[in-house]
């Protein structure tokens, strides 16, 4: 094990309900009502996938896509970021792995301004410094765009590096880009729906208090 790739919301950051929240509030003020119920399984996708599967015929690069998707940002910037708490265990993690030598790189779908409030509220700002994020790629997760571009970053080879993340889509996207994951459940989503994972733990603290037994520690 030589990298570790890296998923920011619900892996580094308790922040699924609220990206879920902000396109419940970011629809409404165009016009659309969208239960919370049917976007919070689609967090961990990017915008480019969530908005035609909430109202089809919408985009986000035009009209009220595109109005729907900068609302989206704004609200989570400005509304929802500040209330953000990191996951357990997440500055402590990413230590541990920078002390082991791993080299680490975030693959988000997360514009880079979003990005930046993540990391501060992961309390991670100060040790992560490499990333892709949504406009490194031409189509968020599930499609492996993100993942591969984070890859290249890394120069190293699949087999010597793994994801960690939290969503159905983050195993879909390291799976389709050749990559092993390990997941968290503090995303919110079902064992069952993280399937093919390598491993999984409850959260970063719970990885961190079985690092030793873990793929991580595979050096």
């Amino acid at each position: 094990m030589q990298a570790v790739i890296l998923d920011v919301d619900g892996t580094l950051v308790l922040s699924n309900d609220a990206h879920a929240q902000s396109w419940v509030d970011a629809f409404e003020d165009f016009g659309y009502h969208i239960a919370f119920e049917k976007v919070r399984p689609l967090i961990g996708m990017g915008g480019d996938q969530v908005i035609p599967r909430m109202v089809p015929g919408l985009n986000k690069e035009e009209g009220d896509g595109k109005k729907v998707s900068e609302r989206r940002k704004e609200l989570i910037i400005q509304k929802y970021g500040p209330k953000l708490q990191a996951t357990p265990g997440a500055r402590q993690l990413i230590q541990r792995m920078k002390q082991q030598g791993l080299k680490l790189v975030i693959a988000s779908s997360a514009t880079s301004q979003e990005l930046e409030i993540l990391l501060k509220v992961a309390k991670v700002d100060d040790l992560l410094d490499e990333a892709t994020t949504s406009s490194d790629a031409e189509a968020s997760k599930p499609e492996p765009d993100i993942v591969e571009a984070a890859l290249s970053k890394l120069e190293v080879q699949p087999n010597e590096v793994v994801m960690l993340g939290d969503t159905p889509y983050d195993v879909q996207a390291a799976s389709a880009a050749g990559i092993g994951m390990i997941a968290v459940r503090c995303g919110g989503f079902e064992d069952a729906q993280l399937e093919g994972v390598l491993e999984i733990y409850d959260d970063p603290a719970d990885l961190l208090a079985h690092y030793d037994e873990s793929l991580l520690s595979k050096k």
